[in-house]
């Protein structure tokens, strides 16, 4: 596991209280672990601030699974 991914999955597990071993990299943030757009708009929020990263709403809303949301953050951090 990346640490890119490693820091998503805690703060999954921190803000919507998940488990850390349902954040696989498949898993839609919406139909498998049952977020809100409230609470996606925190989680974007969340990741802009721990990655130090701008992701615009055109982007925030193609991130529909972790494994997505792990590749972008990686080519904005790269």
């Amino acid at each position: 596991m990346s640490d890119i991914q490693e820091t998503i999955t805690q703060i999954l597990v921190e803000k919507i209280g998940i488990a850390s071993t349902e954040a696989t990299l498949d898993a839609n943030f919406i139909k498998d672990l049952g977020i809100d757009s409230l609470d996606y708009a925190e989680i974007v929020m969340e990741f802009e601030q721990t990655f130090d990263i701008r992701i615009p709403d055109s982007d925030a809303e193609h991130l529909q699974t972790v494994g997505q949301a792990v590749e972008y953050i990686t080519s904005k951090t790269s």
